[in-house]
């Protein structure tokens, strides 16, 4: 799990390409629980897959760059990183 180290900022990911049906949202919620962010994933209806995540910079980035590579049957085509209001949040879940 990742050091926590300087304040916690939370992102809204959303990714774009080969993500749904491939086992991406379990996917994300390994990498979060090994980055140590706390959050959630979805699948949206166009088809892209949404993450609200919240950690230090530092584990942001390692989950960012994780979320980018994907699983193994994925293609990531795209991620959008946007800034987000800090929550309070305990674990990270998947949204149905």
């Amino acid at each position: 799990m990742a050091r926590q180290q300087g304040p916690r900022i939370s992102r809204l990911y959303v990714v774009k390409g080969r993500v749904q049906g491939v086992g991406y949202r379990y996917f994300a919620q390994t990498v979060a629980a090994e980055a140590g962010v706390t959050g959630w994933v979805r699948n949206r209806d166009d088809g892209a897959v949404e993450s609200y995540a919240t950690g230090t910079a530092e584990q942001l980035a390692e989950y960012s760059g994780r979320l980018r590579m994907g699983p193994r049957f994925g293609e990531v085509r795209s991620l959008e990183e946007i800034e987000a209001p800090l929550l309070q949040s305990d674990g990270f879940s998947i949204k149905h």
